[in-house]
């Protein structure tokens, strides 16, 4: 189960809006957009990070099913 899930669950609608009060309280209305905007560059490095490992992990595997594949024992030879 993923973290934002068990918070989300665990947080009522109350207590979510009064977290997001506080957060206007000491950040201003003018800083939060300064601050969505970081964390969605955040999260966009992330993703972009996140992408590149699974890209090569897909590439090592296919690399290692090729290989496999042609020192495989097992090949059929055409009758003759």
């Amino acid at each position: 189960m993923q973290l934002s899930s068990i918070i989300i669950g665990v947080l009522g609608g109350q207590e979510i809006v009064l977290i997001l009060i506080v957060i206007l309280v000491l950040f201003g209305g003018k800083k939060i957009p300064e601050l969505m905007r970081g964390l969605g560059r955040g999260v966009g490095e992330y993703n972009k990070a996140k992408n590149e490992v699974l890209d090569e992990l897909n590439n090592a595997a296919k690399t290692t099913e090729e290989k496999q594949k042609t020192t495989d024992p097992k090949e059929e030879k055409p009758a003759g």
